[in-house]
């Protein structure tokens, strides 16, 4: 959500970005946000003139009671409730207001970064860099559900059994495998100086108006019935949500955190192959990075969290490369956005395993997140990335680390968490 006095200033700028995010139907809130402001401000100046008016009836009237003239002191009570009723009609119209005007700056998006590329959906999105060869070997490349089955690393079938489709059982060195990749992920991240934390893994619905669309997220996320609770999609929503109306001292910024928790959503796998696979699923775990800076500073650390990404792939043996999210397929509340993407050997094409936001003071406005500087308070910035989301990260590893004669070379990196073990020979055939 954009501060309002910046609306009012610039509504020009804000309509252009509405346009080059091709939501032309919101242009219409800009004027109504106007509009409603102004009335907003003019309801706010006449309760200020009734309230003013009301402590000076209430000083008379103690100054007449003093005097003894109770008759006239009446007559000036019954003219302070007829202001009470002014005020009160006033304020219900103030919060009417604002209530209205709420509304619609939830809808109109985020003012984006100069750089972003424009363009109206995700096939417009830019390739920036690869990082390391995107080899295709000789031999070929099995479905990752058939390498992960010839480990007896995958019942896909127990688990529709007792839980439907899109969901998994993983088994034996693959379960230890993605396992060790979370872990792996958490010791990394630990070592960049960000604090872990496991946090909780639902949330109500006021933390999630506060970090993106409602109407988003009701369509991924699955509600607890009966309760005012969400399981959460990434840790990201729980972990912001936890300043929620919070002074953070200045002193204490950039605020860095690296966070564990399984995810829901709604999202499942599509028809065919792809749906016996672990591409789409509804229950997956994830190594998140959150960081709270000051604004100016908010770009720095959304160069920093991508890079993280694309060095943690690196280290597991996998090729990738970044790719930039066009106008069109940013989120309403982010300022810029890029995704981290995986080389695939078997399709011999890129896909996504991450993706990293900087939201600007969008959240910290909706959520009153400040910092108390020396100079007064002000909104810091939020930013997520995703340092892996397993299972999919494991696709890349099982992918790219996968052998002529079936087994799969373990990244040097992750042989600690699995007991030393330097490759996982297949026991079916």
């Amino acid at each position: 959500m954009i501060d309002i006095k910046f609306l009012r200033e610039n509504p020009d700028v804000v309509k252009e970005n509405i346009k080059k995010k091709f939501q032309e139907d919101k242009l219409h809130l800009v004027d109504e946000v106007i509009e409603l402001d102004e009335k907003n401000r003019k309801a706010k100046l006449q309760g200020d003139t009734l309230r003013n008016e009301r402590k000076t009836l209430s000083s008379k009237i103690g100054e007449l009671m003093k005097s003894g003239k109770k008759e006239e002191a009446e007559n000036i009570k019954s003219k302070v409730q007829e202001v009470n009723k002014k005020l009160e009609s006033n304020e219900e119209l103030e919060h009417k207001y604002s209530e209205e005007i709420k509304a619609r700056m939830m809808r109109i998006p985020n003012i984006m970064d100069p750089s972003v590329p424009i363009g109206k959906d995700d096939t417009e999105n830019v390739e920036n860099e690869k990082f390391g060869e995107p080899i295709v070997p000789d031999y070929e490349i099995p479905y990752h559900a058939d390498i992960i089955e010839s480990f007896g690393g995958l019942d896909k079938e127990s688990a529709g059994r007792t839980s439907g489709t899109a969901f998994y059982y993983l088994l034996g060195d693959i379960a230890r495998l993605h396992e060790a990749v979370l872990a792996y992920a958490r010791d990394f991240m630990i070592e960049k100086g960000f604090t872990y934390c496991i946090p909780p893994f639902m949330i109500r619905r006021d933390i999630v108006d506060g970090v993106m669309s409602f109407e988003e997220y009701e369509s991924m996320a699955y509600k607890i019935e009966g309760e005012d609770l969400y399981l959460i999609g990434t840790s990201e929503h729980s972990m912001i949500g936890r300043f929620k109306g919070q002074f953070v001292k200045e002193e204490d910024l950039p605020i860095t955190l690296t966070s564990y928790s399984p995810c829901f959503r709604k999202e499942g796998g599509s028809h065919g192959l792809e749906e016996r696979g672990l591409y789409r699923v509804h229950q997956f775990e994830k190594q998140e990075m959150i960081v709270l800076c000051k604004y100016e500073d908010h770009m720095e650390w959304y160069n920093k969290m991508w890079n993280y990404t694309v060095e943690f792939f690196r280290s597991l043996d996998v090729p990738v490369r970044t790719l930039e999210c066009c106008s069109g397929d940013l989120a309403d509340l982010k300022v810029k956005s890029c995704d981290v993407e995986a080389w695939s050997p078997r399709q011999q094409k890129y896909f996504e395993v991450g993706s990293c936001s900087t939201l600007g003071d969008a959240q910290s406005r909706r959520l009153n997140i400040k910092a108390k500087g020396k100079e007064g308070n002000y909104l810091v910035a939020t930013l997520n990335n995703t340092v892996v989301a397993s299972p999919r990260g494991l696709i890349g590893i099982l992918e790219n680390n996968y052998q002529k004669d079936g087994s799969i070379k373990i990244p040097k990196v992750l042989q600690p968490y699995m007991g030393g073990k330097e490759v996982l020979i297949p026991n079916k055939k």
